[in-house]
Order: C-alpha cells, then structure tokens, then sequence
C-alpha cells in the first residue's frame, strides 16, 4: 500500500532527494553491521574479462565486490585522485583504494550516518569519507581525475546537475565510471540523452542487466540468511524487495527485461 501511495511523488526532484537521504539515513543507523558493507546487486563478470578472486570469508560479498572491481578496472586509479559519489557504506571504496592504489580516494554520500559508519570500520592512509551532495560536490573545479558512481544517479533529483558537477570536478581528460539501473527502455532513453547533452563523451556502454541477474541469483542464499540475521522478522520481506532477492519485483523487472542495469564509461574532453 505505502509504496503505490508514494509512487506520484517520485516525480519530483524534492522528493527523490528527500527519500534518498532519509532512506540511507536509517539503514546507517539501524543496520551498522560491518559483515554489510556493499548495497549494490552485484556483478558476475563476462568470459572475456581477466580474472579476479575476491577475498574469501564468511561476510564477504563476493558479487557486490566485484561489481565495484570490475567498475574500477576500466580506467587506471594508481596514483590517480579518484572520487565516489554515493559511497554508501564504503565496501567499495575500501576495495577500490586498497587493491587499485589510488594517490588518494574521497568517498562521499548524502547520508551523514552512512558517512560515519564507513569511517569507522574503513581505515587507510589514502581512503577518506565526507558527507556531500551529487547535485552540489564540495570539491574544487578541474581536482579530479576519475568519479566513481555505484548504484546511484536513479535516486538523484536532477541527473543533469550531477553530471554538470561531475565534469566540473574532473580534470581535462579526467573519467567518470558509472553503473545504474532505470527501470523500461524510455526511462533509459532519458538518461543516455541527458549523457548526451552533459558534454562529456561516451567512451563505453554496456547493457550488463544479466550480469546482474545472475548476481543476484548466485548471491541470494547468503543474501537471505543476512537479512534473517540483521533484520527484525516483520520488516525482513519488505527489506528483501529493497535488497532485490530471487523473486523481488526489482529481480523479476530485470529477468523480465523491463528493467535495464547498464555500466558507463565517460570522459571530460
């Protein structure tokens, strides 16, 4: 019922915005597990891509990690000034800036709780956590060499502005690297064309919706029993629609093909 009731509003900037923040606010707040690190859906990578073993343990997410290593493998982040925006709990900054090293990797998010969170469990010389709007960046024009953006560029009020922030802040030749979902083709259709008119220039992309769906397959054993382990049982369903397990309306969208996940590689000229 709630989410039929909401679903008008999720036209306007305001409320998208609002939604995020408060969202991503108390997940922080009251699922502060370090074993849950990633909220991505994951990635298994395709045949043709150079093989990648991920830590093994019983709370690694094997599949979200992957999904930020596989991101971070397009473009070289050695000694490189590297930027997230939407960093969430911070997983996949503390991957990205331990195994790429990074001169430096600032990992930013809208929720200040998330902020906090990541800063206490993720601890290297390199590696840092601010609390920051996509619409609005608090960093200096031209300081950047590659933005990283998980997940998150579907939640924002105004794509436009993100992007217009994203290419202020790189340097000239400077890359943004991007995975997202949109759910129905003309949604799709929006966000390329608002790529298209962001003046910076299409180097990569790739529809990795089964990628995904695979993910999300492989992952959902471990997946259930996390919920079951940190979610109180009555909000433990809705959660898993949020978390996109096996049967979800969010996996189902995706194995149905009526919602797409793509990964981006652009670059400022």
């Amino acid at each position: 019922m709630f989410k039929y009731l909401i679903r008008p509003f999720k036209r306007y900037p305001w409320f998208r915005r609002l939604n995020a923040r408060v969202t991503y606010q108390l997940l922080a707040k009251k699922i502060p597990a370090a074993d849950w690190q990633f909220m991505n859906y994951g990635y298994i990578p395709t045949d043709a891509e150079k093989n990648f073993e991920p830590p093994v343990g019983p709370n690694i997410q094997r599949y979200p990690l992957q999904m930020y290593h596989y991101l971070g493998s397009k473009k070289p982040l050695a000694d490189k000034v590297v930027l997230e925006v939407g960093s969430g709990r911070g997983g996949g900054a503390n991957h990205l800036a331990s195994y790429f090293k990074p001169k430096s990797y600032v990992g930013m998010d809208l929720a200040q709780h998330a902020v906090t969170l990541a800063n206490s469990i993720h601890s290297q010389p390199n590696l840092k956590f601010i609390q920051g709007s996509a619409e609005d960046i608090p960093m200096d024009a031209n300081s950047v060499d590659v933005v990283v953006n998980v997940e998150s560029s579907h939640a924002y009020g105004s794509v436009d502005k993100f992007l217009s922030e994203v290419k202020r802040v790189l340097k000239p030749g400077g890359y943004l690297l991007l995975v997202d979902f949109r759910n129905e083709k003309a949604n799709m259709d929006i966000f390329m064309s608002q790529i298209r008119n962001s003046g910076l220039t299409m180097l990569e992309q790739e529809d990795i919706t089964e990628n995904v769906v695979r993910s999300i397959e492989a992952e959902d054993e471990s997946k259930q029993e996390r919920i079951r382990k940190l979610i109180p049982e009555k909000w433990q369903k809705l959660f898993g629609e949020f978390a996109g397990v096996v049967g979800s309306r969010f996996y189902e969208t995706l194995k149905n093909k009526t919602r797409y996940y793509y990964r981006i590689v652009l670059q400022k000229p």
